[in-house]
Protein backbone atom coordinates (compact mmCIF):
# COMPACT_ATOMS: atom_id res chain seq x y z
CA UNK A 1 0.00 0.00 0.00
CA UNK A 2 1.02 3.69 -0.33
CA UNK A 3 1.15 3.98 3.29
CA UNK A 4 3.63 1.01 4.04
CA UNK A 5 5.80 2.64 1.03
CA UNK A 6 6.17 5.91 2.90
CA UNK A 7 6.67 3.65 6.32
CA UNK A 8 9.10 2.07 4.35
CA UNK A 9 10.91 5.01 3.35
CA UNK A 10 10.96 6.66 6.21
CA UNK A 11 12.92 3.80 8.09
CA UNK A 12 15.32 3.17 5.32
CA UNK A 13 16.21 6.71 5.50
CA UNK A 14 16.05 6.82 9.18
CA UNK A 15 18.83 3.45 8.81
CA UNK A 16 21.14 5.33 5.80
CA UNK A 17 21.28 8.83 8.16
CA UNK A 18 23.12 6.14 11.29
CA UNK A 19 24.92 4.48 8.99
CA UNK A 20 26.41 7.98 7.69
CA UNK A 21 26.37 8.94 11.53
CA UNK A 22 27.85 5.97 12.65
CA UNK A 23 30.73 6.75 9.75
CA UNK A 24 31.54 10.10 10.65
CA UNK A 25 32.00 8.75 14.11
CA UNK A 26 34.29 6.52 13.24
CA UNK A 27 36.07 8.65 11.48
CA UNK A 28 36.49 11.10 14.03
CA UNK A 29 37.41 8.11 16.38
CA UNK A 30 40.30 7.40 14.30
CA UNK A 31 41.77 11.11 13.98
CA UNK A 32 41.29 12.23 17.13
CA UNK A 33 45.12 11.19 18.78
CA UNK A 34 48.11 11.51 16.34
CA UNK A 35 50.08 7.88 16.70
CA UNK A 36 52.92 9.83 15.96
CA UNK A 37 52.88 12.03 18.83
CA UNK A 38 51.13 9.66 21.31
CA UNK A 39 52.28 6.16 22.17
CA UNK A 40 50.04 3.84 24.66
CA UNK A 41 51.91 1.93 27.34
CA UNK A 42 50.67 -0.05 30.64
CA UNK A 43 51.83 -0.54 33.81
CA UNK A 44 53.22 -3.85 35.34
CA UNK A 45 51.45 -2.95 38.50
CA UNK A 46 47.91 -4.91 37.06
CA UNK A 47 50.16 -8.05 36.99
CA UNK A 48 52.20 -8.03 40.29
CA UNK A 49 51.94 -5.38 42.83
CA UNK A 50 55.37 -4.22 43.87
CA UNK A 51 53.58 -2.52 47.46
CA UNK A 52 51.97 -5.77 47.88
CA UNK A 53 53.71 -8.53 46.47
CA UNK A 54 51.93 -11.43 47.42
CA UNK A 55 49.44 -9.94 45.25
CA UNK A 56 50.07 -11.34 41.50
CA UNK A 57 52.75 -13.45 43.40
CA UNK A 58 52.62 -16.27 40.58
CA UNK A 59 53.12 -13.83 37.31
CA UNK A 60 56.32 -13.71 36.23
CA UNK A 61 57.79 -10.89 34.13
CA UNK A 62 57.78 -12.97 30.93
CA UNK A 63 54.40 -13.49 31.30
CA UNK A 64 53.54 -9.64 32.48
CA UNK A 65 55.53 -8.54 29.32
CA UNK A 66 53.96 -11.21 26.97
CA UNK A 67 50.49 -10.39 27.77
CA UNK A 68 50.95 -6.83 27.12
CA UNK A 69 52.05 -7.18 23.65
CA UNK A 70 49.23 -9.68 22.78
CA UNK A 71 47.15 -7.09 24.31
CA UNK A 72 48.52 -4.38 21.86
CA UNK A 73 50.37 -2.02 24.00
CA UNK A 74 53.80 -0.70 22.75
CA UNK A 75 55.38 0.98 26.02
CA UNK A 76 55.66 0.09 29.94
CA UNK A 77 56.86 1.16 33.10
CA UNK A 78 59.46 -0.61 34.79
CA UNK A 79 58.08 -3.48 37.82
CA UNK A 80 60.13 -5.10 40.92
CA UNK A 81 60.18 -8.43 39.00
CA UNK A 82 61.95 -6.58 35.90
CA UNK A 83 65.71 -7.86 35.29
CA UNK A 84 67.94 -4.75 36.29
CA UNK A 85 70.39 -5.42 33.44
CA UNK A 86 70.01 -3.43 30.71
CA UNK A 87 70.58 -6.25 27.98
CA UNK A 88 68.76 -8.66 29.44
CA UNK A 89 65.59 -6.27 29.68
CA UNK A 90 66.31 -4.91 25.67
CA UNK A 91 66.33 -8.64 24.53
CA UNK A 92 63.07 -9.69 26.31
CA UNK A 93 60.97 -6.34 25.22
CA UNK A 94 62.21 -6.13 22.00
CA UNK A 95 61.20 -9.64 21.15
CA UNK A 96 57.70 -8.40 22.18
CA UNK A 97 58.25 -4.81 20.24
CA UNK A 98 57.96 -3.14 23.51
CA UNK A 99 59.63 0.05 25.42
CA UNK A 100 60.80 0.95 28.41
CA UNK A 101 58.52 4.70 29.27
CA UNK A 102 59.04 5.25 32.60
CA UNK A 103 59.67 4.18 36.34
CA UNK A 104 58.67 5.53 39.79
CA UNK A 105 61.27 6.87 41.86
CA UNK A 106 60.82 7.54 45.93
CA UNK A 107 62.73 10.56 46.52
CA UNK A 108 63.07 11.89 50.10
CA UNK A 109 63.81 15.59 49.99
CA UNK A 110 62.04 16.82 53.04
CA UNK A 111 63.29 13.80 55.68
CA UNK A 112 67.00 12.60 54.43
CA UNK A 113 70.02 14.91 53.00
CA UNK A 114 69.47 16.20 49.46
CA UNK A 115 72.36 13.95 48.59
CA UNK A 116 70.96 10.45 49.44
CA UNK A 117 68.42 11.03 46.97
CA UNK A 118 70.45 12.49 44.62
CA UNK A 119 72.87 9.20 44.02
CA UNK A 120 70.13 7.27 43.71
CA UNK A 121 67.91 9.64 40.93
CA UNK A 122 71.58 9.55 39.22
CA UNK A 123 71.70 5.66 38.68
CA UNK A 124 68.00 5.44 37.97
CA UNK A 125 68.57 8.02 35.40
CA UNK A 126 71.36 6.53 34.12
CA UNK A 127 69.39 2.83 33.73
CA UNK A 128 65.80 4.24 32.03
CA UNK A 129 68.27 6.47 29.58
CA UNK A 130 70.22 3.01 28.56
CA UNK A 131 66.59 2.01 28.09
CA UNK A 132 65.67 5.12 25.48
CA UNK A 133 62.84 6.02 28.35
CA UNK A 134 62.62 9.96 28.03
CA UNK A 135 60.79 10.72 31.31
CA UNK A 136 61.60 9.44 35.18
CA UNK A 137 58.58 9.34 37.35
CA UNK A 138 58.95 10.94 41.12
CA UNK A 139 56.95 10.61 43.93
CA UNK A 140 57.68 12.46 47.42
CA UNK A 141 57.59 9.92 50.07
CA UNK A 142 58.53 11.66 52.90
CA UNK A 143 55.82 10.76 55.59
CA UNK A 144 53.66 9.26 52.49
CA UNK A 145 50.68 6.96 54.14
CA UNK A 146 49.93 5.16 50.82
CA UNK A 147 51.88 2.40 52.41
CA UNK A 148 50.71 2.35 56.09
CA UNK A 149 47.98 0.88 57.54
CA UNK A 150 45.91 4.08 58.34
CA UNK A 151 42.79 5.46 56.55
CA UNK A 152 43.74 7.23 53.52
CA UNK A 153 41.26 9.95 54.27
CA UNK A 154 42.82 10.45 57.43
CA UNK A 155 45.84 11.65 58.67
CA UNK A 156 47.58 12.89 55.35
CA UNK A 157 50.91 15.00 56.25
CA UNK A 158 51.48 18.76 55.59
CA UNK A 159 54.19 20.28 54.36
CA UNK A 160 55.04 23.91 56.08
CA UNK A 161 56.93 26.72 54.17
CA UNK A 162 60.43 25.22 55.44
CA UNK A 163 59.58 21.94 53.57
CA UNK A 164 57.81 23.68 50.63
CA UNK A 165 61.34 25.19 49.78
CA UNK A 166 63.28 21.45 49.74
CA UNK A 167 61.01 19.96 48.43
CA UNK A 168 61.22 21.88 45.40
CA UNK A 169 64.62 23.51 45.39
CA UNK A 170 65.20 19.49 45.84
CA UNK A 171 63.43 18.81 42.58
CA UNK A 172 64.72 21.71 40.52
CA UNK A 173 68.15 20.26 41.28
CA UNK A 174 67.12 16.72 40.39
CA UNK A 175 65.21 18.26 37.64
CA UNK A 176 68.51 19.93 35.88
CA UNK A 177 70.25 16.37 36.37
CA UNK A 178 67.73 14.48 34.29
CA UNK A 179 67.87 17.98 31.54
CA UNK A 180 71.69 17.37 31.28
CA UNK A 181 70.81 13.41 30.51
CA UNK A 182 68.06 14.57 28.00
CA UNK A 183 65.32 13.57 30.03
CA UNK A 184 62.78 14.75 31.73
CA UNK A 185 61.82 14.81 35.65
CA UNK A 186 58.17 14.22 35.65
CA UNK A 187 56.26 14.66 38.95
CA UNK A 188 53.45 12.45 40.30
CA UNK A 189 50.97 13.63 42.50
CA UNK A 190 49.45 10.66 44.45
CA UNK A 191 46.88 9.79 47.17
CA UNK A 192 48.43 9.67 50.91
CA UNK A 193 51.56 11.67 49.72
CA UNK A 194 52.40 15.48 50.17
CA UNK A 195 50.96 16.45 47.20
CA UNK A 196 47.99 15.30 46.90
CA UNK A 197 45.04 17.89 46.99
CA UNK A 198 44.01 20.59 44.33
CA UNK A 199 45.29 23.22 46.47
CA UNK A 200 49.16 21.26 46.44
CA UNK A 201 49.42 20.50 43.34
CA UNK A 202 48.42 24.29 42.23
CA UNK A 203 51.55 25.40 44.89
CA UNK A 204 53.54 22.93 43.48
CA UNK A 205 53.21 23.45 39.83
CA UNK A 206 53.37 27.60 40.82
CA UNK A 207 56.85 27.01 43.04
CA UNK A 208 58.83 24.35 40.44
CA UNK A 209 61.29 25.39 37.99
CA UNK A 210 59.06 24.93 34.89
CA UNK A 211 61.69 24.69 32.76
CA UNK A 212 63.00 21.75 34.89
CA UNK A 213 60.10 20.02 36.71
CA UNK A 214 57.07 18.44 34.88
CA UNK A 215 53.54 16.86 35.66
CA UNK A 216 52.94 13.18 35.69
CA UNK A 217 49.37 13.51 35.23
CA UNK A 218 47.12 10.67 36.69
CA UNK A 219 43.68 10.40 36.14
CA UNK A 220 42.82 7.68 39.05
CA UNK A 221 44.65 9.59 41.94
CA UNK A 222 42.94 12.98 40.93
CA UNK A 223 39.36 11.52 41.15
CA UNK A 224 39.89 9.55 44.33
CA UNK A 225 41.12 13.00 45.68
CA UNK A 226 38.02 14.63 44.92
CA UNK A 227 39.35 17.02 42.27
CA UNK A 228 38.38 17.01 38.88
CA UNK A 229 40.62 15.46 36.42
CA UNK A 230 39.63 17.44 33.47
CA UNK A 231 40.13 20.74 35.84
CA UNK A 232 43.88 19.80 36.64
CA UNK A 233 44.94 18.26 32.95
CA UNK A 234 43.41 21.44 31.07
CA UNK A 235 45.40 24.07 33.92
CA UNK A 236 48.62 21.40 33.05
CA UNK A 237 48.47 19.91 29.81
CA UNK A 238 51.19 22.34 28.63
CA UNK A 239 53.74 21.13 31.28
CA UNK A 240 52.61 17.35 31.44
CA UNK A 241 55.02 15.14 29.67
CA UNK A 242 53.58 11.76 31.20
CA UNK A 243 49.74 10.44 31.58
CA UNK A 244 48.32 7.50 34.21
CA UNK A 245 44.90 6.49 32.43
CA UNK A 246 43.13 5.10 35.54
CA UNK A 247 39.84 4.57 36.29
CA UNK A 248 38.15 4.91 39.52
CA UNK A 249 35.26 3.11 41.34
CA UNK A 250 32.98 5.37 43.14
CA UNK A 251 31.08 2.92 45.26
CA UNK A 252 34.60 1.52 46.73
CA UNK A 253 35.75 4.54 47.15
CA UNK A 254 32.35 6.06 49.16
CA UNK A 255 32.71 2.50 51.06
CA UNK A 256 36.71 3.42 52.12
CA UNK A 257 35.87 6.66 53.37
CA UNK A 258 32.84 4.79 55.38
CA UNK A 259 34.62 1.90 56.82
CA UNK A 260 38.23 4.01 56.89
CA UNK A 261 39.80 1.62 54.84
CA UNK A 262 43.99 2.21 53.94
CA UNK A 263 45.37 3.00 50.32
CA UNK A 264 46.68 -0.50 50.16
CA UNK A 265 43.26 -1.98 51.70
CA UNK A 266 41.25 -0.01 49.16
CA UNK A 267 42.95 -0.99 46.06
CA UNK A 268 42.46 -4.77 47.31
CA UNK A 269 38.81 -4.05 47.18
CA UNK A 270 38.98 -2.84 43.92
CA UNK A 271 39.12 0.84 44.10
CA UNK A 272 40.45 1.07 41.24
CA UNK A 273 40.30 -0.72 37.43
CA UNK A 274 41.75 0.08 33.80
CA UNK A 275 40.04 3.34 31.91
CA UNK A 276 36.28 2.44 30.63
CA UNK A 277 35.37 0.35 33.53
CA UNK A 278 35.07 2.58 35.88
CA UNK A 279 33.43 6.08 36.47
CA UNK A 280 36.26 8.38 35.28
CA UNK A 281 35.09 10.51 31.90
CA UNK A 282 37.65 10.02 29.74
CA UNK A 283 35.99 11.80 27.10
CA UNK A 284 37.21 15.16 27.75
CA UNK A 285 40.71 13.95 29.02
CA UNK A 286 41.27 12.38 25.59
CA UNK A 287 39.47 15.56 24.07
CA UNK A 288 42.50 18.02 25.97
CA UNK A 289 44.90 15.91 24.97
CA UNK A 290 44.16 15.80 21.71
CA UNK A 291 43.65 19.91 21.16
CA UNK A 292 46.55 20.17 23.09
CA UNK A 293 49.02 18.62 20.79
CA UNK A 294 51.09 16.56 23.62
CA UNK A 295 53.59 14.12 23.05
CA UNK A 296 54.54 11.33 25.18
CA UNK A 297 52.56 8.03 26.90
CA UNK A 298 49.38 8.04 28.05
CA UNK A 299 49.93 5.02 30.26
CA UNK A 300 47.11 2.55 31.43
CA UNK A 301 47.43 2.08 35.43
CA UNK A 302 45.66 0.22 37.02
CA UNK A 303 46.45 -1.89 40.53
CA UNK A 304 43.75 -4.11 41.30
CA UNK A 305 44.03 -7.71 42.81
CA UNK A 306 45.02 -10.27 39.64
CA UNK A 307 43.02 -13.04 41.43
CA UNK A 308 39.72 -10.77 40.75
CA UNK A 309 41.07 -8.96 37.54
CA UNK A 310 42.72 -11.43 35.11
CA UNK A 311 45.67 -8.87 33.95
CA UNK A 312 45.17 -9.90 30.21
CA UNK A 313 41.72 -9.76 30.42
CA UNK A 314 41.58 -5.98 31.85
CA UNK A 315 44.82 -5.22 29.69
CA UNK A 316 42.81 -5.93 26.70
CA UNK A 317 39.34 -4.35 27.95
CA UNK A 318 41.48 -1.07 28.35
CA UNK A 319 43.33 -1.52 24.84
CA UNK A 320 39.71 -2.17 23.20
CA UNK A 321 37.73 0.79 24.99
CA UNK A 322 40.99 3.35 24.17
CA UNK A 323 40.96 2.63 20.90
CA UNK A 324 37.48 3.20 19.93
CA UNK A 325 37.85 6.54 22.18
CA UNK A 326 40.84 7.45 20.26
CA UNK A 327 42.02 5.58 17.50
CA UNK A 328 45.20 4.66 19.16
Amino acid sequence: TDDGRIVCKRIIRKIIKQMKDSYFERQKVKDMLDKKKVKLGIAPIGWTNDDMPDLGKENTFQQCVSEMALAGFTGSEVGGKYPTDVETLKKALDLRGIQICNCWFSSFLISRPYEETEKEFIKQTDFLKAMGAKVIGVSEQSYSIQGKDQPIFEGKYVMNDEEWKLLTDGLNKLGQIAKDKGMMLTFHHHMGTVIQTEEEIDRFMNEVDKDLVYLLFDSGHCSFAGIDPVKVLSKYIDRTRHIHLKDLRSDVVAQSKKEGWSFLKGVREGTFTVPGDGDVDFAPIFDIIEKSGYEGYVVVEAEQDPAKANPLEYAMKARKYIAEKTGL
